[in-house]
């Protein structure tokens, strides 16, 4: 991936992920990309499928307060956005997928995938030529492109990204399951992404002390690289785990630092989500300073996908048990 590229998916993060909150469990979007689909030509729309005398129609209210109706549940399904792709296929729901974009990358079936749409981008005649009976917009996707896509005939759900977890995330999730027919699915995995989350904050209630957590996005200038803030799904779950977020205290939701905070902040735990661009535990021992930080001394410096974190999907549940595991290994246990 070129620098170019990774600047890009660093600012993509900061489309889907930045939240202002109002406690350390509640999330208010931010601002949306205002870059509109801007179609050269008009696409006619092939009939959605027939509903059979014994389907009932859907009807869902969607993030942007527009209902969305269908005659029955969703065959052919353009999912854009991973979070959205990840949860099809938790719910068992992946024949239904038409296409998808370039990001959604998890799991490994979904990279099989017609691709039609990368970011900032959508392919307009790649998604048409798919026929979708409907089209399912993360937050990634901005207010104008789904109004650009439904002037083209296209159902379009959005999904906006939760404003508190695990609760909105379960929200989504049964969306989803709805406009799939996937009932019976969708309440086996919130059963049990609940009692995961659940049983995180049970233990973590046991802890004695608050470690000092630092995630960092990207430290292209490790000067002042990006972190963490108040609002992010990071934050929240750092919260569940028992931590005190290093950027609890910064202006927005992701923001850059400096080097002088993080050394005067001193975290217990360094939580690298950018070793995906070759940032490793060794090159940040070898930052100025950065030796003497009692995560380096104590050897509590982990590489975590950033993707279990930032995606708001199933996964979150998988990103909530590794940062309980590093920020109370006396309670959750070690890898």
């Amino acid at each position: 991936m070129t620098i170019s590229r990774r600047s890009f998916v660093v600012a993509a993060f900061l489309a889907i992920s930045l939240y202002g909150c109002a406690s350390a469990m509640n999330f208010h979007s931010s601002p949306t990309p205002t870059n509109a689909l801007t179609p050269t030509q008009t696409f006619t729309m092939p009939a959605p499928p027939t509903a059979t005398a014994t389907t009932a129609a859907i009807r869902l209210t969607d993030g942007t307060g527009t209902e969305v109706e269908l005659p029955g549940p969703a065959a052919r399904i353009v999912s854009l956005g991973p979070s959205n792709t990840e949860i099809l296929f938790a719910l068992g729901a992946q024949a239904q997928i038409a296409g998808c974009d370039l990001t959604s990358d998890y799991p490994a079936e979904a990279k099989k995938l017609a691709v039609i749409a990368d970011y900032p981008t959508l392919n307009v005649e790649s998604i048409v030529a798919l026929q979708p009976d409907l089209i399912l917009a993360a937050e990634i996707i901005s207010p104008e492109q789904v109004q650009s896509m439904r002037s083209l005939g296209l159902k379009v759900f959005y999904l906006a990204n939760p404003k508190s977890l695990p609760y909105d995330l379960f929200a989504n999730i049964r969306a989803i399951g709805t406009l799939t027919g996937k009932g019976p699915e969708t309440e086996t995995v919130v059963t049990g992404l609940q009692s995961r989350f659940d049983a995180v904050k049970q233990k973590s209630a046991r802890a004695t002390s608050t470690p000092v957590v630092y995630f960092e996005l990207d430290a292209t200038d490790p000067a002042r690289p990006y972190v963490a803030g108040p609002g992010s799904f990071v934050d929240t779950l750092i919260h569940l785990a028992g931590g005190r977020n290093l950027g609890a205290g910064l202006s927005s939701s992701w923001a850059t630092i400096s080097a002088e905070e993080i050394l005067r902040e001193d975290p217990d735990i360094i939580l690298l989500g950018d070793t995906g661009y070759g940032v490793t535990v060794e090159s940040v021992a070898g930052r100025p300073g950065w030796k003497n930080l009692k995560a380096v001394k104590n050897n509590a410096v982990y590489g975590i996908d950033s993707n279990l974190v930032l995606r708001p999907g199933p996964r979150l549940a998988d990103g909530l048990e590794i940062i309980a595991r590093r920020t109370h290994p006396e309670i959750f246990g070690r890898d």
